[in-house]
């Protein structure tokens, strides 16, 4: 007997997560008119930023999303089924209120859905969060949906031997229950500075309910760039990817990235993309699986690209971006749809405190652009970053 889909039911009668000031579920009248043909753009519920959403097999949206005090706020969660027109209402993902942060756009929360569509979420903690990290400094913070899928289960910090968290971590999941943490900080005896940096995993069996101490991805020493994010896919075959961005000698910023065959006992990793530059550009990057392959988005000079992973090999094809000049373009967001083709959605002159523009491009599935292209001046917030999801119907949602 195949297991029921984990139902994450919207939240009415538990108390201690209906609380007085909770934001309000959005619905038609929240949708942007930009959208066209079989992209539809949709605002984040009541105001909320950096949205990340993840679609089951049945076609229901799972979204999080952040408030507050872009240093000490909190994450939140809806969904939205197909033919909804309004997200559920809204459930807070952080037992410890005050536990997620925005600022810098690259160390919010991430989703990832698991076994029987059970939510997983993982995000940098701040300095009030509890529990506190042992080894100083923020904690990374974890946790799931409950088994009546009704709430999310306490946070729990998994940095239990590394410190010095900064750029975004990440979280993957498969459907036999492996969940994956991943991100960058310092072991006891690190070197100084960015070099000392490394990409860490922490690994659990049991859908979420224990996890391994993190152990390093990599033997070697590649850096890592302080406040870049990362990214983690698990693929329906079970590989595992991440992307991050190394700091070798300080100034090879390179994209770099990791692939397991075997479930996260061993990653390889390479890089994908030279790019030699003396500052963090904090940036971010976005992994989705395309019909039987999975495509990596990431920014390189103030360009974005998105190429698909060479299936059994850690590198990439040849990187695609979209038409029209680079030098402002940010945080890219990418999604296929059960035609093999790929949207690419991007910000636009985003900065520190900074909102912009958002724009996305359609591409067939030989990596040509279409005619299906937007933008929508003013369209990222302050501290925003766009996310996407290809619907079963072949079209795309984008959440900004």
């Amino acid at each position: 007997m195949q297991p029921m889909p984990f139902p994450f039911r919207t939240l009415t009668l538990f108390v201690p997560f209906v609380l007085a000031g909770l934001p309000t579920p959005v619905g038609a009248e929240d949708a942007d008119k930009a959208g066209s043909g079989r992209v539809t753009v949709l605002r984040t519920p009541d105001g909320g930023i950096q949205p990340q959403a993840a679609i089951d097999a049945r076609g229901v949206i799972h979204l999080i999303y952040f408030q507050g005090n872009p240093s000490e706020g909190d994450l939140f969660y809806v969904d939205r089924k197909p033919g909804e027109d309004r997200f559920s209402e809204p459930v807070r993902v952080n037992s410890h209120p005050g536990s997620a942060i925005a600022a810098g756009t690259i160390r919010g929360g991430q989703i990832a859905l698991g076994k029987r569509e059970r939510v997983h979420v993982a995000w940098n903690g701040t300095d009030v969060a509890r529990p506190k990290n042992p080894s100083g400094g923020s904690p990374m913070l974890y946790t799931r949906s409950d088994e009546g899928g009704t709430a999310f289960e306490p946070q729990r910090n998994l940095m239990t031997r590394t410190s010095a968290l900064d750029g975004g971590g990440t979280v993957a999941a498969d459907g036999d229950g492996n969940v994956y943490v991943a991100w960058h900080g310092r072991a006891e005896d690190a070197p100084d500075g960015e070099m000392g940096r490394r990409m860490f995993v922490a690994r659990s069996k049991d859908e979420g309910a224990t996890f391994a101490p993190e152990e390093p991805a990599l033997e070697r020493e590649t850096g890592a760039c302080a406040c870049c994010g990362t990214r983690a896919l698990a693929d329906r075959r079970g590989e595992v990817y991440a992307l991050y961005r190394a700091a070798t000698g300080g100034v090879e910023r390179d994209m770099t990235l990791l692939t397991s065959g075997d479930r996260g006992e061993h990653f390889r990793g390479a890089s994908v993309h030279p790019w030699t530059i003396d500052a963090c550009p904090m940036s971010s990057a976005s992994l989705a699986e395309v019909g039987d392959g999975v495509v990596a988005a990431w920014e390189t000079k103030g360009q974005v690209y998105f190429a698909l992973i060479v299936p059994k090999a850690t590198k990439v094809a040849n990187p695609v971006s979209p038409p029209g000049g680079g030098g402002d373009r940010k945080h890219p967001a990418v999604a296929g749809n059960v035609e093999g083709e790929t949207i690419l959605v991007w910000a636009e002159g985003t900065g520190w405190k900074k909102g912009g523009d958002l724009a996305w491009q359609v591409f067939d599935r030989s990596g040509h652009p279409t005619d299906e292209k937007g933008r929508v001046e003013g369209g990222v917030p302050v501290w925003g970053l766009a996310t996407v999801v290809a619907r079963p119907d072949g079209g795309f949602t984008i959440i900004r």
